[in-house]
């Protein structure tokens, strides 16, 4: 058989356009945009691309000079997850918090800033809302990501969160399908599992994605999991039973399927990211997201040939392959022509609003506020690779703006309630834990602060399943640097 030109133009132009890779610096390598030039549509940014918006701004208008419908992507979910403010923390408290406030216009509105400030960068596509319903409260990788552990609050706050970031122009990817929250286990360093019957998941792990497809949601990832209900070999990102008869067939959903980043073991430390990539696309996935971890020219053309090798050899249909570059194309298009509100107004203050409106407290009848500066723990776990250990977290920070001379320490382990004491001296202490719950190494510290020191005020910035203890008690429901401000200005009494 005879191979034109043209058709062999055609297949390697899908390939790439299939791929959402990432790359190193905050300019645009020669590589990526000659890529750009050869059919590559998307392109995702991460942290270590951005150093501010004006930075942000030129590198997208870089990219659009050589594809001016390209899809810049981001995994900007706000609260503990930021790439626009990565090395301050974010201006937007998180799902969890808003989940805690539970005012679905107030999640509209959040959304829609971000989304407002996500184009004003040249940003037109966001890794965003988490959908997953935090059902194990032991999640390793969920956890605040989460609006919450009910169906259907977790579904009303996923739709106006899809609607708030698409008013802006920016394309939603509703996460993790068919849902991250009920696992034990962090995808990105292994396979997860959930071990429910089809009525639990119908019920539970499906309504909010069921509430973003009906809120119109652009695009839909699909989770590294292994879901036996559905499909006992393969986890969702590469099983067409999931993707394609589930997602697809019985929800309805005619958008764009990308996977979750084929760099996470997962998925690559068993089936490669070459072979994961084909068998992803022949599932029913249209994009493939790779670069959290890979990010440079060498992966692009090795999944663009294994794509293009797999059609050649009868594994990967042909038309499947082009009906996902087809769906890429039209998301493009559908950004180049939204209508944005990067240029109007915005609530600039509205992640602060929703940090305030979070905040619960235990204790607060009895308390006076400092106004000498006391010494803040911080009890610190190891970060998910999600959220990264770059974004800075806690409340010294801004305590230390309100009650000048506020000192801190970062400690761990079986020791960090003796080690907190001694490094406190007399001051009066602030203990800052996150998911006290899931460390009992962070519950025994405590325990040792407060058998010592009674007077010790504790704040909770993780998923608050703990009792509530300590002289006072704040429950932020988030960490990020709008909920340490809102925690700090209770101390402070500012």
């Amino acid at each position: 058989m005879t191979t034109f030109a043209s058709e062999t133009d055609t297949l390697t132009r899908d390939a790439l356009t299939v791929l959402q890779p990432g790359f190193t610096g905050t300019t645009a390598p020669d590589w990526l945009l000659r890529r750009l030039g050869e059919g590559l549509a998307s392109v995702g940014l991460f942290g270590r691309n951005i150093s501010s918006p004006e930075q942000l701004a030129a590198l997208t208008a870089q990219l659009r000079a050589e594809r001016d419908d390209v899809l810049v992507a981001i995994d900007e979910e706000g609260g503990d997850v930021t790439r626009l403010e990565v090395g301050t923390g974010s201006s937007f408290p998180g799902n969890h918090a808003l989940g805690a406030v539970d005012d679905v216009e107030l999640t509209r509105e959040v959304a829609r800033e971000l989304g407002r400030r996500l184009a004003a960068c040249g940003v037109n596509f966001n890794w965003a809302p988490s959908a997953d319903v935090n059902s194990n409260p032991g999640n390793p990788v969920i956890g605040v990501r989460s609006f919450g552990a009910d169906p259907d609050l977790v579904a009303r706050h996923t739709a106006a969160y899809v609607t708030g970031l698409q008013s802006a122009g920016v394309a939603a990817c509703t996460k993790h399908f068919p849902g991250h929250g009920d696992t034990a286990v962090d995808s990105h360093h292994a396979l997860p599992r959930i071990d429910v019957d089809p009525v639990v998941l119908g019920d539970r792990e499906l309504a909010p994605f069921r509430a973003a497809i009906a809120a119109g949601t652009r695009a839909v990832m699909s989770a590294h999991i292994l879901v036996p209900a559905l499909d006992r070999d393969r986890p969702a990102t590469l099983s067409r039973r999931i993707l394609t008869d589930l997602l697809r067939g019985e929800l309805g959903y005619d958008g764009l399927i990308v996977t979750d980043g084929m760099e996470m073991q997962a998925i690559a430390a068993t089936y490669g990211i070459e072979r994961g990539s084909v068998l992803a696309i022949a599932a029913g996935a249209d994009a493939i997201c790779v670069g959290g971890g890979l990010a440079d020219d060498e992966t692009v053309r090795r999944l663009r040939d294994a794509l293009v090798a797999a059609v050649r050899s009868g594994e990967l249909a042909e038309e499947r392959l082009a009906d996902a570059a087809r769906r890429v194309r039209e998301l493009a298009r559908w950004t180049a022509g939204a209508a944005t509100e990067a240029g109007r107004d915005g609530s600039g203050d509205v992640g602060l609003t929703a940090a305030r409106r979070a905040v619960r407290t235990t204790g607060a009848d009895g308390f006076t506020p400092l106004t000498e500066a006391p010494y803040v723990a911080a009890f610190t776990p190891v970060a998910n690779i999600a959220v990264g250990d770059e974004t800075p977290w806690g409340v010294a920070a801004e305590l230390a703006g309100l009650l000048p001379g506020t000192e801190a320490g970062t400690f761990t382990g079986p020791d960090a309630g003796g080690s907190a004491l001694a490094a406190a001296g007399e001051r009066r202490i602030v203990a800052v834990v996150r998911d006290e719950h899931r460390h009992p190494w962070m519950a025994a510290a405590l325990d040792t602060l407060l058998t010592a020191r009674p007077d010790t005020l504790v704040v909770e910035m993780g998923v608050p399943q703990a009792p509530a203890r300590g002289a006072l008690h704040i429950a932020t429901h988030g960490a990020a640097r709008v909920c340490g401000r809102a925690a700090a200005e209770i101390i402070a009494g500012a």
